[in-house]
C-alpha cells in the first residue's frame, strides 16, 4: 500500500471530548474509513479514527439532484457544473483515540477537546506504525457511539494499521490486535466473532 500523503486534509468544526467532525477541502478526497488522523492543540498531538463519512448539501432539507444523464463521464459532471463544489459538503466524524504529549503516546482521551477550526492531518506509515505498538486504543473503538457499526469501524481501523506493516511485522500487528480484541470482548463472543471475520476477509 503506498504510503499516506502527510497533508492537511480537513478542518475541526464541531469537537467533543471523544470526538470531532472535520469538514474536507476536497470534496471528493476524504481519509477512507478507519484512517488514522491528527490534529494539534497545544503542544499536544490529538489522534482519531475515521468513523464515518458523509458528503451532503449545505443548504439544510435541499438534496442533489442527478446531473449526468447527457454526460460521459463522472468528473465531466464537476466540470460542467463548478458551482457543485461550493453547493456540497464533505464531512469525516472522528473518534479520538489517544493522544501525544511530550513525545510519549498515550491511548485514553486528552483531557481538552480538540481545537475548533484545527488542521486535520493524515499520518503516515511511520506514524501509524508507532501508535499502534499498543493496543490500548482498541478499548476506546469498541465503547464508540457512531453511525458505523463499532464492529465495522474496530476492524476497518485494525486492517487500516495493519497495511502500514511489511511482512512479518504485519502479521505480528494482527496477533497482537486479535489478543486484544479476545480479551476485551471475553464476555461477548458474537461480537468477537463479527470482528474477527472482518479482519479475515
Amino acid at each position: 500500500m503506498p504510503e499516506l500523503i502527510y497533508s492537511k486534509l480537513a478542518e475541526v468544526i464541531e469537537t467533543s471530548s471523544t470526538g470531532f467532525t472535520a469538514q474536507c477541502y476536497d470534496l471528493n478526497a476524504a481519509p477512507a474509513l478507519g484512517s488514522l488522523v491528527k490534529t494539534s492543540l497545544d503542544g499536544m498531538t490529538v489522534y482519531a479514527v475515521v468513523a464515518y463519512v458523509s458528503t451532503t448539501s449545505l443548504e439544510p432539507g435541499r438534496k442533489p439532484v442527478a446531473r449526468g444523464k447527457d454526460i460521459e463521464t463522472e468528473e465531466a459532471i464537476f466540470q460542467a457544473n463548478p458551482q457543485l463544489e461550493k453547493l456540497l459538503r464533505c464531512e469525516v466524524a472522528a473518534i479520538i483515540v489517544g493522544h501525544q504529549l511530550d513525545g510519549e503516546v498515550k491511548h485514553y482521551l486528552p483531557p481538552r477537546p480538540a481545537r475548533l477550526h484545527g488542521f486535520v492531518h493524515a499520518c503516515d506509515d511511520a506514524e501509524v506504525r508507532a501508535f499502534s505498538q499498543k493496543t490500548g486504543f482498541i478499548s476506546l473503538l469498541l465503547a464508540a457511539q457512531t453511525d458505523v457499526s463499532a464492529e465495522e469501524m474496530t476492524a476497518a481501523v485494525i486492517r487500516r494499521m495493519s497495511a502500514s506493516y511489511e511482512g512479518d511485522g504485519r502479521r505480528q500487528f494482527l496477533v497482537t490486535a486479535g489478543k486484544a480484541l479476545a480479551q476485551l470482548l471475553s464476555a461477548d463472543y458474537n461480537r468477537l466473532k463479527s470482528i474477527l471475520e472482518r479482519l479475515a476477509a
